[in-house]
């Protein structure tokens, strides 16, 4: 996380949280305000973040919003030095130069999953879907992950007075194993074409999209066109059968780097699912597939893994501004 300015809980917020297809922005009056003027701006509609910034800033002097002093913005890469630059977009900015630019007080900028990490203790009961094992988990680290444009992890752990401390990490580009004969002519096929086959090759929009051509490849029915994750998603749903193997897979893989990521943090509290894609399948969908037999299917450690509770965040409102309210 970069900070840049003094902490000060009077005074008009913008958060942001900048992913690779979009912008979700929101306003709040001050700290524990509530978070208002809620819009998502498309990337592809701007040239880059700070024109992007500036047209949310247009509409809120339009509706008589005050002009924000601080700002925490959540973005979809890892934030190490002043020059950032996003995975899954061309876009890239300076810190210090957007801080100026913006004529902020102070600005925050971390990883868009750690900002939505520390959104979770926040969030109320109805915006999680409980989605196996135990209802409530052990004390203990929570982890959380989210395949969106592309795969977001971070975890949170917890700290005296009912803190937590919430992690940058990359873990979305860890690779990927198969756990049979079919997925590993799969993720042949992936290692043909991108050389290594991270986690999120396949546990992202994009990577449905990739899983989907793999498949016809492997079966020998190479697609003419490949469709777009938002199709792919749609065919599967309305039972397409390539699509649907797609949708199964992805599930099944999610569960795979899920529970790795349990295990690696010692996450026996259990492990929070974001991203745009799993919520749109529903939880009784979800809860049919093999995610969570594969989230516990770790050998020796099984029994470890059924103990551990799994969820989906399915907030209506973007749970990353929030947390990266909290940031601030």
């Amino acid at each position: 996380m970069i900070a840049i300015g003094e902490r000060n809980p009077a005074g008009a917020r913008l958060l942001a949280d900048v992913g690779g297809t979009h912008v979700r922005l929101g306003w709040q009056g001050a700290n524990g305000a509530a978070i208002e003027h809620v819009q998502t701006l498309a990337c592809d509609a701007h040239r880059d973040l700070g024109e992007c910034l500036q047209r949310y800033l247009q509409t809120l002097d339009a509706a008589g919003a005050a002009r924000p002093i601080q700002a925490a913005l959540g973005v979809a890469s890892a934030v190490l030095d002043d020059q950032i630059r996003l995975t899954n977009r061309d876009w890239g900015f300076s810190v210090q130069a957007l801080h100026r630019q913006l004529e902020l007080q102070r600005l925050v900028v971390l990883n868009d999953f750690t900002a939505l990490a520390l959104a979770i203790p926040a969030l109320p009961e109805p915006d999680f879907w409980h989605v196996g094992g135990p209802a409530t988990g052990a004390p203990g680290p929570l982890a959380v992950i989210g395949p969106g444009t592309g795969l977001g992890v971070s975890g949170l752990v917890p700290q005296a007075d009912r803190q937590w401390v919430a992690l940058q990490t990359e873990g979305g580009h860890v690779s990927l194993a198969p756990q049979n004969d079919r997925e590993a002519a799969l993720l042949a096929n992936l290692r043909q074409r991108f050389g290594r086959v991270s986690a999120e090759r396949v546990l992202s929009g994009p990577g449905l999209a990739n899983l989907l051509k793999a498949i016809a490849e492997v079966d020998g029915r190479p697609l003419t066109t490949v469709p777009s994750p938002a199709q792919v998603l749609g065919q599967a749903l309305a039972g397409e059968l390539q699509s649907a193997e797609a949708l199964a897979l992805f599930c099944a893989f999610l569960g795979d780097v899920a529970g790795d990521l349990v295990l690696s943090l010692g996450a026996r509290g259990g492990v929070y699912i974001g991203g745009g894609i799993v919520p749109r399948l529903g939880a009784a969908r979800f809860r049919r597939s093999d995610f969570r037999q594969r989230f516990e299917a770790k050998g020796r450690l099984a029994g470890y893994m059924h103990e551990v509770p799994s969820y989906v965040i399915a907030s209506q409102e973007p749970p990353a501004l929030l947390g990266a309210s909290r940031a601030l």
